[in-house]
């Protein structure tokens, strides 16, 4: 007879401690099998072969291994689809039950609801457990019962349903109802991916760094954020623990980790925004230039603007970029060269270390002004104005774009104020019509 056990199935999640689905699935009656899946369906659509996401989910893997090795279990991992996966495992255990923590993107449900139907045919129980956000779906929404989509009155809301329901951990780390068995954890190239050479960050913050976040944030040439947005992206820490740390300490700190929230509540709440269009559908009327030659000096940095050109080569070297570089790089796509933000939203995901649809696809129509709670249109930001105020020493700048002082630098693509008014004309053409 084949044994019978749970399985959890680590995805958007990989932690040993304080993980919501873990914590349940170790409470059952039965031996518990970690699994991960890398899935081709996911693998596939990835640009480059040295893509720094695979290797960091790898080496986070091996980090699971080694504390389950040390109470005397493993993690199995399948390089499969989902359902193939489950099939060789169901060939292999008898399944009881099948536990999990919510991922809320398109492809995630439709993945989810495919194994889900499967384990109900085989009399297997599926369960999901929210793990990666404080608040989800319709936990906070206005007075009138309706999703909130301007952030300051929802993180207000948050906020209030926060002091209610102080945060619950799951000390998962303290259970041990694991499965003893030993599997061994593919290769970088046995899953057809080879080494970035990107270095990742720690997952530690320390309070000092938080209490002056709300002063120094702003400043990309500091070494003033947490760095923590890829330890969240792929659930190497907790976000009820940066919560804890953050009340108390730092209001503005706290209203990025409520962002995360919102943007998932706009995800669950307007689907729409997961299909290519704008939150604001009005705003998919625009007609974008689109030019291909000025979209890649976007990309390599080679506008002729210092603070967009450094923006672009972080993130072309590091797989990051500073949250106030974002915003004017963005801003210069949609507004200086009136390219598609969906342009540069999908340059981003192929890019970003830390890529997150929702708050990837909410950033980028925030500075195209057709989102929820976005920048209004005719807010064009000056990348000259921008580097006085942000980068006046220019030390960003400098470490990013040596040569912007030389003649071999590109003339700046646009003149700001020739794009500020072709950009506003074309807006307004569009909300005419």
């Amino acid at each position: 007879m084949k044994q019978k056990i749970s399985v959890f199935w680590f995805r958007r999640d990989l932690r040993i401690e304080d993980n919501h689905g873990l914590y349940e699935a170790l409470k059952s009656p039965w031996p518990v099998l970690p699994i991960f899946i890398f899935d081709p369906a996911i693998l596939t659509k990835l640009t480059t072969k040295a893509d720094a996401r695979v290797e960091f989910i790898l080496n986070a893997i091996k980090d699971l291994q080694d504390k389950l090795i040390a109470i005397g279990s493993s993690i199995q991992v399948f390089h499969a689809s989902p359902l193939e996966a489950y099939e060789q495992l169901s060939e292999q255990f008898d399944i009881q039950s099948i536990y999990c923590n919510h991922d809320y993107e398109k492809y995630a449900g439709i993945r989810d609801g495919l194994i889900q139907s499967w384990a109900e045919l085989k009399g297997i129980q599926f369960s999901t457990f929210k793990d990666q956000v404080i608040f989800e779906k319709d936990e906070v929404l206005s007075g009138q019962n309706t999703p909130y989509t301007v952030f300051t009155p929802y993180s207000r809301k948050w906020k209030e349903k926060l002091a209610q329901n102080p945060i619950q951990v799951y000390p998962s780390e303290i259970l041990s109802n694991y499965l003893s068995v030993e599997t061994l954890l593919p290769s970088l190239e046995s899953l057809g991916f080879e080494k970035a050479g990107l270095s990742f960050p720690g997952k530690e913050v320390a309070n000092p760094l938080i209490q002056a976040y709300h002063a120094q944030r702003d400043f990309p040439a500091k070494n003033a954020t947490s760095r923590l947005s890829v330890h969240l992206r792929f659930g190497t820490i907790s976000i009820r623990s940066l919560v804890n740390q953050a009340v108390g300490i730092s209001e503005t700190w706290l209203n990025e980790l409520i962002w995360r929230d919102f943007y998932f509540n706009i995800l669950f709440h307007f689907p729409h925004v997961s299909e290519g269009h704008a939150f604001r559908k009005e705003y998919d009327r625009m007609d974008w230039r689109n030019n291909e030659a000025e979209f890649e000096a976007w990309c390599s940095g080679q506008t002729g603007y210092p603070i967009v050109d450094a923006g672009m080569r972080e993130l072309n070297t590091t797989g990051f970029m500073h949250n106030r570089v974002r915003m004017i790089v963005a801003s210069f796509l949609v507004k200086h060269l009136l390219i598609d933000w969906r342009w540069g939203e999908a340059y981003f995901a192929a890019k970003l270390l830390d890529f997150d649809f929702a708050a990837n696809n909410g950033g980028w129509q925030w500075a195209a002004g057709c989102g929820c709670d976005a920048a209004p249109y005719f807010r064009v930001f000056n990348p000259t104005l921008q580097t006085q105020k942000f980068d006046k020493e220019l030390a960003y700048i400098r470490k990013w774009v040596p040569e912007f002082q030389e003649l071999t630098y590109p003339q700046p693509i646009v003149n700001h104020e020739f794009a500020r008014a072709r950009v506003l004309e074309a807006y307004k053409k569009a909300l005419d019509r």
